[in-house]
């Protein structure tokens, strides 16, 4: 496996911390609304990367969390004269939701921040006694200059940073760079501490729930590329200050969405959720969309787009239709995968999740396929190791099919609708083939 190490700014061969398994943890969405298509990528890509993973043998424990403490949050809860606990309970539903729709596998943790509170309190604590974070006016914020290497991550110079950085008037920072750990407030949600009562900043909430879930140090961190710095900046500096461990070994970030050519943003008023993505369209059509340019790519969205992913994706099912019929009609199955085209596949998806030349060998396995169908003496052991392997290449891209299953009436009606076809009754044809469609055969 070759990952694209953000850090580095290298592909990389995967070395795993303990042998056989991956810790990955993902950045999860701020839970105020709902969530918009960009939110969706992450979960998909990273979603495939792990099912790449385990068809390369390894346990994959991966972790993504729910913000569920936010400015954003008590606004919108007080909008909607709701407690932000009844509006955050409500909105993890509907990504869950997205999630299963999407097909993506059931994750090892799935934290929030309220339940790590006292962890993320504990933490914050151990950074000010340690000279890492300092107090001023129950605010606490991250000291950068204590540590080495800020600006890893994103590969930027500390020197270069402070030149680019807003230098706020009368602000309470020692340095601009510095960001705050916990915010005094009078407003939502609030806990008690030594510091004030208030609550925590974003940067330190992943990294306690790294901790808590993973431990000190992962083998991978992912995220939208917009996370990289500074909230990936930032985690890395306070793993490094309080556990000397660069919290991950290979960063990796997915690029972003633009819709009609157009980067998309809320303020513009061009983004699209992900429920409506889902409701309008096929959820697997929106996968494979999804999927298909390479993770690190941003990826051009609109009605062609959908429309293309549409027709992509329809060869390839009807392809898996037909060769799971004709096998089904002969009650014919073998365990065999054509190695060729899966090792050319499996190739693909190791080398940094290339899932655009993974497609390309899924098109090939559809063309191979179609070819084994339509030959006069079929040759059911080869079709069916063809409809195995583009089996196996769907599941890893997490694209749900359908078998077909059929009754010995099912077969029956077949078997006259073929026969009417060759004595040219099509009367007799059209009815049988009428009655197949409603039982959803053709």
């Amino acid at each position: 496996m070759r990952l694209y190490n953000t850090k580095t700014l290298k592909v990389e061969e995967f070395k795993p911390i303990t042998e056989g398994e991956v810790k990955m943890y993902v950045c999860g969405p701020t839970v105020y609304n709902d969530i918009h298509i960009g939110n969706a990528r992450p979960m998909v890509v990273f979603d495939t990367l792990r099912r790449v993973f385990e068809a390369l043998g390894y346990n994959v424990k991966y972790v993504s969390n729910y913000t569920d403490v936010d400015d954003k949050i008590i606004n919108e809860a007080k909008k909607r004269n709701i407690s932000e606990l009844e509006l955050t309970d409500e909105m993890i539903e509907r990504v869950k939701e997205i999630r299963r729709l999407l097909n993506t596998e059931e994750l090892y943790k799935t934290p929030r921040v309220t339940e790590t509170m006292d962890d993320i309190i504990k933490f914050i604590e151990e950074l000010v006694n340690t000279g890492h974070a300092y107090v001023v006016d129950g605010d606490v914020f991250f000291r950068t200059s204590s540590v080495d290497g800020y600006g890893a991550v994103s590969s930027q110079k500390m020197d270069d940073l402070k030149v680019g950085a807003r230098i706020e008037e009368n602000s309470k920072k020692e340095s601009p760079l510095d960001f705050v750990l916990w915010k005094k407030t009078d407003e939502g949600i609030r806990w008690d501490t030594i510091f004030s009562k208030g609550r925590p900043g974003w940067h330190t909430e992943c990294v306690v729930m790294i901790h808590s879930e993973l431990g000190d140090l992962i083998d991978i961190h992912g995220g939208g590329k917009d996370l990289r710095f500074p909230h990936h900046e930032n985690e890395r500096a306070q793993a490094k200050a309080l556990y000397g461990s660069e919290l991950a070994n290979y960063w990796m970030h997915n690029g972003m969405i633009d819709i009609e050519g157009v980067k998309m943003s809320k303020s513009l008023g061009n983004f699209i959720t992900a429920k409506d993505a889902l409701t309008n369209h096929d959820p697997m059509v929106v996968r494979w969309l999804l999927l298909s340019a390479h993770y690190r790519a941003d990826l051009n969205i609109s009605d062609e787009v959908f429309a293309n992913s549409q027709t992509e994706l329809n060869k390839v099912m009807t392809a898996h239709k037909m060769a799971s019929l004709k096998l089904a009609l002969k009650d014919y199955h073998n365990d065999r995968l054509n190695d060729e085209l899966y090792g050319r596949y499996i190739e693909a998806m190791s080398d940094d999740l290339n899932t655009p030349n993974a497609y390309s060998v899924i098109f090939e396995t559809v063309k191979a396929l179609n070819g084994a169908i339509r030959v006069k003496e079929i040759d059911y052991d080869n079709l069916a190791a063809l409809n195995n392997t583009l089996e196996k290449e769907l599941d890893i891209l997490g694209i749900a099919y359908k078998n077909v299953s059929l009754s010995d009436e099912d077969k029956e009606i077949y078997h006259k609708w073929e026969e009417a076809k060759k004595a040219k009754d099509f009367t007799a044809a059209d009815e049988m083939r009428e009655k197949l469609m409603e039982r959803g055969i053709l």
